[in-house]
């Protein structure tokens, strides 16, 4: 099974409202639950352990303090992000920004995409994902810090379709 397949599952199983599924073969094991309590969070589980849950929750608390201290400002930002769109990870994994070490960054802010554009890379198990556009427009934010650990789902860009 390659992670293309991984992906489609997963995506089905946050579609369908299944609260659990279980895949078994020889090669691979994976459980896939989504969350109870009305949540419709989703999670990877696999035999190998993956500590990164706990890191990639992290940023989002100095995010919130950041835009306490700030005041009014964040505000007026939250409303104009309604008009953007966001682009989100398909796969757990770490986001990287640039194809290797010592080429540029995919896409920078302020740069116009099209559909099919790869904007990052996600490694999954020793896999490297690009992770291609859907939509055309600008990016007006890039969310997520070059290295960093990610979850299914959680937003990476904002584009402005305009």
């Amino acid at each position: 099974m390659d992670i293309k397949e991984i992906q489609s599952l997963i995506k089905f199983v946050a579609k369908s409202g299944a609260s659990e599924v279980k895949l078994e073969t020889d090669e691979i094991k994976i459980t896939i639950r989504t969350g109870s309590l009305g949540t419709n969070e989703t999670t990877y589980v696999q035999s190998i352990p993956m500590a990164q849950a706990p890191v990639a929750q992290q940023p989002v608390p100095v995010q919130t303090e950041a835009a306490a201290a700030a005041g009014s400002v964040p505000k007026e930002d939250s409303s104009d992000d309604s008009k953007y769109i966001t682009i989100k990870s398909p796969i757990i994994g770490t986001f990287y920004r640039k194809p290797s070490p010592d080429k540029p960054v995919f896409v920078e802010v302020g740069d116009t995409i099209s559909a099919g554009d790869v904007l990052c890379v996600i490694e999954a198990m020793k896999l490297f994902n690009d992770i291609e556009s859907e939509v055309s427009g600008t990016i007006v934010k890039v969310l997520v810090d070059d290295s960093s650990p990610v979850e299914f789902d959680q937003p990476l860009f904002l584009v402005d379709p305009s």
